[in-house]
């Protein structure tokens, strides 16, 4: 018997987001939280401990920050989801927010950098092209940057001398370049590693006067650092033996790096003295580390969880730095992990198998978004109620994943989706032949780019599935392009090679409803209706067919975009997710 209340119960339990602090006030926090259910931008004292709610939307509030002094918590308000909007500001010791630059029009957001003088970079994405506007108080808005490809900011200098721009001029928005500007747009230094490798900035070191730049680049084939000063003309790559991939942030001295190090689905953290090549492991426990912080006094405060224990901020001090209030989330089962030959390499999958009962089961392939994503062992409560209810898990890392090396995750680019299909199948065919698997109960679902894969294999491989669940999907990729957010639309360019106008065979053979007289599977499609991402539009297109074609199927609608913030709504949404599976079962 299925216990309702334990697997809502990791839905409803209170979260919080690593607390992000302003560098000349580290007292002085934010954080993200679903407390009340719904999830909103918070501001937290740490000297007096006083935690004040700053932001109070019907659809929740996700993207925030405090600026550098500390005085004002800024957040982006879109409407209802749809991620088309301005950014808002609140005193930080209370009060209402105005809007942060008045004369900015809305758009999607691309970057935000805040200086310690006021001094404010806004990145904007728009169907006029992408820009980047220098916003310097009592001043009107300034355009430092504009092109029409793709663009965001990515770090201002610590006294405001120098703009780093993340660019795809040369037409890739999947491999960037790198600008350094001053505010007066005059350009300091170019960075671009040529076709295939993109470098990414992280952040100036933090100290006045400090030219150099973090920045990310794959010059190996996978995700590495670099220490670039553009105005002396230097660069110092961070060659470190470890497997996997790392990414980093600066400690608040600028003297060392916080290392976050990716590998086979967990991730640690270290230390590492750029001056001395020095690499010191920081101890915490096995799982993953959702997000890291070096504070002033040396300590480094993290977000952790595991497949089985639900998250906790903790410190390298010991202590659990902030606890939201209520019981915590119930534990689920940890993962195992499998590796599966497939046709362009080793498949790295993780497999849950519901406790006591014996296999092979009912199995869910849960398929992640992105792609640019990757499956790790980390608490997720839908994973966790599937399990509950008596399915086995198995999530597969597909060629397109990160973690895995560049060339694993470019292997798409111009057979999207079929290539993704070629792994899950392999890592399906693995779980059926090995007894894990019961071949006449198999789930397909995900979200997003997963929502996409589901509907596409469902369509190219109908007898391999006997339920699919596709959530806010690619369903007819022609119209999702002309239909969605213009970032995403450059991202589309990048990886099928051009336009739908320049390839349009590439886009037919990748589209879902190119195959959907092919589906016979019963399909629950979850669709937000103010989505910018997988636009409802082409979902309903695709709806439209199968009603036309007389294929089994349900929609479940929802007022927001790419997905929900609120606690409720995501409990309905799961329970109509697991119901439609368990009624096509046989197991209601």
């Amino acid at each position: 018997m299925v216990d309702e209340e334990r697997w809502k119960a990791r839905f409803r339990a209170a979260r919080v987001s690593l607390p992000g602090w302003a560098h000349a006030a580290p007292h002085r926090c934010f954080y993200r939280s679903n407390v009340t259910g719904t999830w909103e931008i918070y501001a937290w004292d740490r000297t007096t401990g006083d935690k004040r709610q700053v932001t109070d939307r019907p659809n929740g509030t996700w993207l925030g920050g405090v600026d550098p002094t500390g005085e004002w918590i800024w957040w982006f308000a879109d409407t209802d989801g749809d991620e088309f909007g301005v950014w808002m500001r609140a005193p930080f010791e209370g009060g209402d927010s105005v809007p942060a630059v008045p004369g900015l029009e809305p758009s999607y957001p691309a970057g935000l950098a805040l200086g310690g003088s006021g001094l404010a970079l806004v990145g904007r994405t728009t169907e006029a092209g992408n820009f980047v506007h220098l916003c310097a108080p009592g001043a009107e808005p300034r355009v430092l940057y504009e092109h029409a490809e793709d663009a965001h900011v990515a770090a201002l200098s610590r006294d405001e001398t120098l703009i780093a721009i993340g660019h795809s001029e040369h037409g890739d928005s999947r491999h960037m370049a790198l600008r350094v500007v001053r505010p007066d747009g005059t350009t300091v230094a170019d960075l671009w590693d040529g076709p295939g490798k993109g470098v990414y900035g992280a952040g100036f070191a933090p100290a006045p006067g400090d030219s150099r730049l973090l920045v990310h680049h794959e010059r190996r084939g996978r995700d590495e650092m670099l220490i670039w000063d553009p105005v002396a003309g230097t660069e110092q790559e961070i060659v470190l033996d470890l497997p996997g991939e790392i990414v980093a942030d600066w400690y608040p001295d600028g003297a060392a790096l916080l290392i976050s190090h990716s590998h086979q689905a967990r991730v640690e953290l270290y230390r590492y003295d750029p001056a001395a090549d020095e690499l010191e492991r920081i101890d915490t426990p096995r799982g993953v580390i959702g997000g890291a912080t070096a504070r002033p006094d040396g300590t480094v405060e993290f977000s952790w969880s595991s497949a089985a224990e639900p998250p906790v901020i903790r410190s390298t001090s010991g202590t659990v730095v902030l606890t939201p209030p209520g019981p915590p989330a119930p534990p689920s089962v940890p993962v195992e992990d499998v590796w599966v030959d497939g046709p362009g390499g080793r498949i790295h999958a993780l497999v849950r198998k519901p406790q006591g009962v014996a296999g092979p089961y009912p199995t869910v392939f849960e398929v992640h978004g992105g792609p640019t994503a990757q499956d790790v062992d980390s608490f997720v409560p839908s994973t966790a109620a599937w399990v509950d209810h008596g399915f086995a898990m198995v999530h597969v890392n597909y060629r397109g994943s990160i973690g895995y090396g560049s060339q694993w995750r470019d292997a798409i680019e111009g057979r999207v989706g079929l290539t993704e299909l070629e792994d899950i199948t392999a890592v399906r065919d693995w779980a059926v032949e090995s007894g894990l698997a019961d071949p006449a109960r198999l789930v397909l679902t995900g979200g997003s780019w997963g929502g996409f894969l589901t509907l596409l294999g469902i369509g190219t491989r109908p007898d391999d599935w006997s339920v699919a669940v596709a959530a806010v999907p690619v369903a007819d990729y022609v119209a999702a392009y002309e239909d969605e957010m213009e970032g995403l639309q450059a991202f589309d360019r990048s990886l099928f090679g051009g336009s739908p106008e320049e390839v349009p065979e590439r886009y037919h053979a990748s589209s879902p409803i190119t195959y959907v007289e092919q589906v016979k599977t019963p399909v629950l499609i979850l669709a937000g209706e103010n989505d910018p991402r997988c636009p409802i539009r082409q979902i309903d297109n695709y709806l439209a067919r199968l009603a036309e074609l007389g294929r089994p199927h349900e929609v479940y609608r929802y007022d927001a975009g790419h997905g929900s913030l609120v606690v409720e709504e995501r409990i309905k949404q799961m329970a109509a997710e697991i119901a439609f599976a368990r009624k096509h079962l046989g197991m209601a």
